[in-house]
């Protein structure tokens, strides 16, 4: 048979609150939380170290931004080349309609002429000043483009041609029927400017010899179903017959 204790009772009031244990605080001298006649800063024995620290990630933001431009150009310049092949692959392969207009733009012509260009061009640039004059240059070493060509140049040719130089061209194209003509207007070496009669005594002498299947001042098939190639200062296009 169980018992029952006699239950244990508490008496909470006789603990101690801590508002007891204190007195009033009338006698606290006020604070006075006024800014007035604060200065914030750097300490002044940090003040060149915070210079220097603020220096370092200037420099490190320079860098971190420097790489992004780079990365962000050198993704366009992809992008360009890409869009470009597939164009070319496009019309090369005969996959397109009766009627299609290919556009390519100078960035794309850009990209795919470095990435298509021959051992000895580097950086080729096209650009079209008036509606089907175009104008292309690049930095070319003739020795090496005769080499890659299969053709070996002789001592004194080699002279003449060996070593990078600017070359620029400007060309008349003009194209209908599937048929198209290229008159060069004007050639610039090393700043020298070569035009007129002089420019085709060259092209007779020099150029058509050493490039054979070049074809200059003469109608020539497009192929690959083309019509014609509109050459304007925005854009190249090509329709396809």
């Amino acid at each position: 048979m169980l018992s029952l204790e006699p239950a244990i009772s508490l008496n909470l009031n006789s603990i101690l609150t801590v508002s007891s244990l204190r007195g009033d605080a009338t006698d606290v001298p006020p604070v006075d939380f006024s800014t007035g006649s604060g200065w914030f800063g750097t300490i002044r024995r940090n003040w060149c170290t915070a210079r220097h620290v603020q220096a370092s990630v200037n420099r490190r933001w320079w860098a971190i931004s420097t790489l992004f431009v780079a990365a962000s150009l050198a993704g366009a310049w992809y992008n360009d080349y890409d869009s470009a092949k597939q164009k070319v692959d496009s019309i090369e392969a005969g996959r397109l309609r009766a009627g299609a207009r290919v556009i390519l733009t100078y960035p794309e012509l850009n990209a795919w002429a470095a990435r298509e260009a021959p051992a000895g061009v580097r950086d080729p640039q096209l650009r079209a000043t008036a509606r089907d004059l175009a104008t292309g240059a690049a930095l070319v070493d003739f020795g090496k483009l005769e080499r890659t060509a299969g053709r070996q140049p002789g001592w004194l040719m080699s002279k003449l041609l060996d070593g990078e130089r600017p070359v620029s061209v400007t060309a008349r194209i003009r194209s209908s029927a599937g048929r198209a003509t290229v008159d060069i207007q004007r050639v610039e070496i090393s700043g020298i400017v070569i035009e007129g009669r002089t420019l085709d005594f060259l092209i007779e002498n020099f150029l058509l010899p050493m490039y054979p299947d070049a074809v200059i001042g003469k109608p020539f098939e497009l192929g690959h179903g083309i019509d014609r190639i509109d050459v304007s200062p925005s854009a190249v296009a090509v329709l396809i017959r």
